[in-house]
């Protein structure tokens, strides 16, 4: 089903832009990077995509969720090995970007699974600003290392997840209102 009736064009635009230019990302870590690179690469746009399908679109068969779930736990597993070979290599910025990530991963879960409790709770809009600032200063400590790729790929990353959050927040509230209403 297509998204919410409620997106703008130019939300709807930014998104698919955006997408496009992951994929040439997450191509170029494939085709030109090291095995924890392209390993990495393809597991968050998997997450990314699996995540923009459940929150950005009207999914309610439980077969389908089911299904993206475990694609979704399987593309997790596949990032904690490329953290491991960050890790192993000595790229600790990539590992404690990775490890920022996966927080943030952990966070969305939640979100998704409960969106009603979203709604409700500061904690969580609290928790994603930490996770997100902390991912927001990597971009110039790479830029400064003069890693501009990376710097640039993370700007991109962090545009994707913000728009994943700005869909499960319209979700909550919708929720958050329906549970109003009901009572």
């Amino acid at each position: 089903m297509a998204g919410s009736d409620s997106e703008s064009p130019w939300y709807r635009g930014a998104r698919v832009a955006i997408f496009a230019l992951l994929v040439c990302n997450t191509a170029y870590y494939l085709f030109g990077g090291t095995w924890a690179e392209a390993l990495d690469a393809v597991a968050w746009f998997t997450l990314l995509t699996l995540f923009a399908l459940e929150t950005g679109f009207d999914v309610r068969s439980r077969s389908v969720m089911a299904a993206n779930r475990g694609v979704r736990l399987a593309a997790a597993t596949a990032i904690g090995a490329a953290a491991i070979g960050y890790a192993w290599r000595n790229e600790w910025l990539d590992t404690v970007n990775t490890a920022l990530w996966i927080a943030v991963v952990v966070l969305l879960e939640f979100e998704v699974r409960f969106p009603g409790a979203v709604a409700r709770r500061t904690w969580i809009a609290g928790t994603a600003a930490v996770l997100y600032a902390g991912l927001g200063a990597l971009v110039p400590t790479w830029a400064w290392r003069g890693e501009w790729f990376d710097a640039y790929d993370a700007v991109l990353w962090l545009a994707a997840f913000a728009m994943i959050e700005l869909d499960i927040l319209r979700t909550s509230r919708n929720v958050a209102t329906a549970l109003t209403n009901a009572r």
